[in-house]
């Protein structure tokens, strides 16, 4: 039996390399992870520590969604799917957390307690903020819109320079003490 092949692509951005990680699947390839360049140790540290033998690959519907990665990291308006995200390789909490965060739209946040209330578990804010601080997909599954119930942004594993900088380039203008203000907010 031949080794599974795991393949990723760097995309070069403003903040630094991104990596797209994927693994063959029945159908084609699913991504198993986004490597943004705030991670502690850096992306090459992570993609030799968490995926050992990955090699950079070409695939063209990999190509594509990088190509959407990298417009969306200049500003534009993308609009990603869940198609191709390898949701196994999340918990079950995190099965139920990151399509709800998936809907927040462009533009606007959420908060953890209220993402917590959307799913039925109220007062479950730090579970779903460990879920999303786990998101093995940022940016596709954009946890960069959930923010503190304070309007502070909360954490992100690009850093937070990086995770204010995608909601300013999403149209989010930060009020008085960096809080991002209640017309911002999701209110769905």
């Amino acid at each position: 039996m031949r080794p599974e092949i795991i393949g990723y692509r760097s995309i070069p951005s403003r903040f630094g390399p991104i990596l797209l990680i994927w693994r063959p699947a029945a159908g084609g390839a699913r991504v198993t992870a986004v490597i943004l360049p705030g991670e502690a140790g850096g992306p090459d540290e992570v993609l030799r520590e968490r995926f050992p033998g990955a090699r950079p690959a070409a695939r063209p519907v990999m190509d594509r969604l990088a190509g959407e990665i990298g417009r969306f990291l200049q500003g534009d308006p993308v609009v990603f799917s869940l198609e191709l995200l390898d949701l196994k390789v999340c918990t079950p909490f995190q099965r139920r957390v990151l399509p709800a965060e998936f809907q927040v739209p462009r533009g606007r946040v959420t908060t953890y307690g209220r993402l917590a209330e959307r799913l039925g578990v109220p007062g479950a804010a730090r579970a779903v903020g460990n879920a999303l601080a786990r998101n093995p997909f940022p940016l596709i599954i954009p946890c960069h819109r959930c923010i503190r119930e304070s309007g502070h942004l909360g954490g992100f594993r690009g850093g937070l320079a990086m995770k204010r900088a995608l909601l300013e380039m999403e149209g989010i203008v930060f009020g008085a003490g960096g809080r991002v203000p209640p017309e911002h907010f999701w209110n769905r």
